[in-house]
């Protein structure tokens, strides 16, 4: 069983990728493994979102910290099994990841995940502005176009400004915050955060809780990847919400790439 698995784990690793995906969700879990003794080693995962919306666990890899150029390692191996295009990427806004994205694929867009970016905001303010400044901060990406989540977010760093002069100058000068607007309206939602992939992450944490640790790396990829075939599995035939409404609109962003 366990050479099966094994065979399993290399077979998923090998396998040829799509050459062109709508989106691409970076992030990565913290799960306990020995090896000389247990520590929690970072567990990096790529989701895919394909033309026609279907969802895909792309590829993994585990490393004892996280680093942007572990990731860079991740997305050469992407591109290796046959991924050509990637229209938009979204991760937690790690330093260093727009660079290593860029590095391996220079034509894709980048978003940093606004759901993070809300929780930094509301870790850095003062308990009684909390609830102010996150509720300000919603108008930046739930407005009705780019120049709306401009107007809001120049309206944010004006009215907070004094008071966190280091924080709204970070905000302003981030050039990933609003990329979603660029993309089809029905799929807003669904780009920019990190939610989709968080989800499956916590799932999968829910399961590791029942192991407490794995003995090795070895096992930990057996059972990752038996989550990972049973989610491609699931998604191979659902479109994900909004997707079905902006294939035109997505196919078209794909042609302007060539």
């Amino acid at each position: 069983m366990t050479k099966t698995m094994t065979e399993q784990v290399e077979a998923f690793n090998k396998r040829t990728l799509s050459a062109r995906y709508v989106c691409v969700y970076l992030d990565a879990t913290f799960i306990p493994v020995r090896r000389e003794t247990v520590s929690k080693e970072a567990v990096y995962l790529a989701v895919g979102i394909s033309e026609d919306g279907t969802k895909e666990v792309l590829a993994y890899t585990i490393a004892p910290t996280e680093s942007a150029f572990n990731w860079q390692e991740l997305l050469v191996d992407l591109k290796e099994r046959g991924v050509e295009k990637v229209l938009l990427f979204i991760s937690d806004g790690l330093k260093g990841m727009a660079d290593a994205i860029f590095s391996v694929f220079p034509k894709s867009q980048y978003q940093t995940c606004l759901v993070h970016v809300a929780r930094n905001l509301s870790h850095k303010v003062r308990v009684e502005d909390r609830s102010e400044v996150c509720d300000d901060f919603k108008t930046v990406y739930r407005a009705d176009s780019q120049e709306g989540g401009q107007e809001a977010l120049d309206a944010f760093c004006e009215k907070w400004q004094k008071a966190y002069p280091k924080l709204t100058k970070s905000l302003a000068e981030n050039p990933y915050l609003l990329t979603f607007y660029r993309f089809p309206q029905s799929i807003w939602r669904s780009i920019y955060s990190t939610n989709l992939i968080e989800s499956f992450n916590k799932q999968i944490k829910k399961y590791t809780k029942r192991k407490e640790q794995f003995p090795n790396e070895e096992a930990l990829e057996r059972f990752l990847v038996s989550q990972f075939e049973d989610y491609n599995h699931r998604f191979a035939t659902r479109c994900h919400i909004g997707f079905d409404k902006a294939r035109a609109e997505l196919a078209a962003m794909f042609e302007t790439k060539e």
